[in-house]
């Protein structure tokens, strides 16, 4: 029997920036967010504008990347944008308007905080900002744009740092390996201390675990 050839094409991470840029638009900035799965900690979005003669290798989506690829790419990338954006959303606020608009708000603030005004933002999903400015939801984008990728990368880093952080607060959760996510560990610790401060008690992994709060704010002796 005849065996099949397929042939594999490496997907061209500027061909949304190019299209952009046929458009007239010059500062294209990528939108991607970190944390929206996790049971505890806010919610990141990164807004990055990338110059057009940028060559860096190995930006991809920041899932596909080990946890020291993404710190090297984060210092590159910080290195040679053009402009930066980064927006954070809390715990309490996810819980107070659900998670999704919260990364609404997280990528809102991240485009605010850019030193250069963008003229055409993409966006990793099938999302549209309540901003005026041109701009294109593009789902799985932060495997299919070089920018929306920059961007998963600086806030997946900026959250990772984060959690990092907050883990000196609350030690007995472990955010410094699993960041919040619901991992075996993280479900043994709510159910032996409860949630604490940080955790979204709104998310159905934390519910059950609410009648155990007691003093789990406080550092286990």
């Amino acid at each position: 029997m005849q065996r099949q050839m397929f042939e594999t094409r490496a997907v061209d991470m500027r061909l949304h920036e190019r299209a952009a840029c046929r458009k007239g638009f010059c500062h294209i900035c990528g939108i991607d967010e970190a944390g929206r799965g996790p049971l505890a900690g806010p919610v990141v979005a990164a807004a990055v504008i990338l110059p057009n003669s940028l060559c860096i290798t190995g930006i991809d989506d920041s899932k596909k990347l080990t946890p020291a690829q993404r710190e090297d790419l984060f210092e590159k990338i910080r290195a040679c944008a053009l402009a930066i954006g980064t927006g954070v959303v809390d715990n309490a606020e996810i819980d107070r308007i659900n998670i999704l608009q919260a990364t609404f708000r997280a990528m809102t603030e991240a485009v605010s905080q850019l030193s250069v005004p963008p003229d055409f933002l993409l966006i990793d999903g099938p999302y549209k900002l309540p901003l005026s400015i041109g701009q294109k939801g593009i789902p799985h984008g932060d495997a299919l744009s070089i920018s929306i990728a920059a961007a998963s990368i600086i806030a997946k880093v900026h959250r990772d740092r984060l959690m990092c952080r907050l883990h000196q607060e609350f030690p007995q959760y472990g955010f410094d390996s699993h960041k919040g996510y619901g991992t075996a560990r993280h479900y043994e610790a709510l159910r032996k201390f409860g949630p604490c401060s940080l955790h979204r008690v709104t998310f159905k992994g934390v519910l059950p675990c609410l009648e155990c709060r007691g003093d789990a704010d406080q550092e286990p002796v």
